[in-house]
């Protein structure tokens, strides 16, 4: 360990060597990310500047969005760069605030999406409770919480990282920073990493898909009680969240906790794309512009817009 050169830089990975490809890869990226920015963008401003949307559903939704430009934001603008361009290096610090980014926003995504199954949960199953179950002070009390917590959660899995040596390669079979890559590249004893991403990934993940898991089956029982015409309103609401969640936390813990000594660099890019980029994608195609306050918040915005310039 004492011959170990300390690394100032690591190399990502691209999808493609050639440069056709990547400029393929690189405007499908981009075009995802706009998509992703306006789409959460028109969320943020309908139930920003439309008080009829000032409730805890939107709340929660709003948040989300917000959360979800970051997201997206941490790993997408970057990745097009590398594609396009011959430079692949990224500093240390760089991919250690990736990475740190990157968890954090695992992390509290996966908190709200929780959070909005118990709001639906409460709004279909306990309507006459609703506005005690999920108060205002409920609202902005978990919606601290999971940010702050998030903060401690990330420095852990970021420090356990960057404790580590990297004397093998510092090439990242990754387009971009993510922790089993350098696990893979660490010539340090690794056992209480992967024990660790091993437990929180069970005791975050696990527990949050049981308790989404939970909150639906409650409101699909509730759901089957109503008349035929609104459970099709809400089989069609509900089933896309779940979709989402699935492929969100199945991509998520299949990448992190798939054997350090396996490592099949396409198809750990290809799981990540559904889990750093397709969530922030369809959350406001799923969650908000299929919504018909949403539509119609935009709608007036526009309007008072248009009447405002031409007044």
């Amino acid at each position: 360990m004492s011959n170990c050169t300390v690394l100032t830089e690591f190399l990502l990975m691209r999808f493609a060597d050639r440069w056709e490809l990547r400029f393929l890869h690189s405007m499908l990226f981009l075009l995802m990310y706009l998509a992703t920015l306006i789409g959460n963008l028109t969320i943020v401003t309908a139930t920003t500047f439309d008080q009829n949307l000032h409730t805890p559903m939107y709340f929660f939704l709003r948040n989300l969005s917000i959360l979800d430009m970051c997201y997206i934001s941490v790993t997408v603008p970057n990745a097009c760069v590398n594609f396009l361009s011959d430079n692949r290096a990224i500093s240390v610090a760089g991919c250690a605030s990736q990475i740190f980014l990157v968890v954090y926003c695992v992390y509290v995504e996966l908190l709200f999406l929780t959070l909005m199954a118990h709001d639906r949960y409460a709004a279909i199953c306990h309507p006459l409770h609703y506005p005690v179950i999920i108060s205002h002070r409920f609202c902005v009390q978990m919606t601290l919480a999971s940010m702050l917590s998030g903060l401690f959660y990330a420095g852990v899995h970021t420090g356990n990282t960057f404790r580590l040596s990297f004397c093998q390669s510092n090439v990242v079979h990754q387009f971009f920073c993510d922790i089993p890559s350098l696990l893979r590249l660490s010539s340090s004893n690794i056992f209480s990493n992967l024990l660790l991403n091993f437990v929180s990934a069970f005791l975050i993940g696990g527990t949050c898909f049981i308790f989404i898991a939970m909150s639906y089956s409650h409101i699909f029982s509730t759901v089957l009680k109503f008349p035929i015409k609104e459970q099709g309103k809400a089989f069609s609401t509900c089933v896309p969240h779940i979709i989402v969640v699935s492929v969100f936390l199945s991509s998520g813990i299949s990448v992190y906790l798939k054997p350090s000594v396996s490592s099949d660099t396409i198809q750990d890019m290809i799981l990540s794309v559904f889990y750093t980029i397709v969530p922030p994608f369809l959350n406001p195609l799923i969650y908000g512009l299929r919504n018909k306050q949403i539509k119609e918040a935009v709608r007036k915005i526009m309007l008072r817009n248009f009447y405002s310039k031409n007044i």
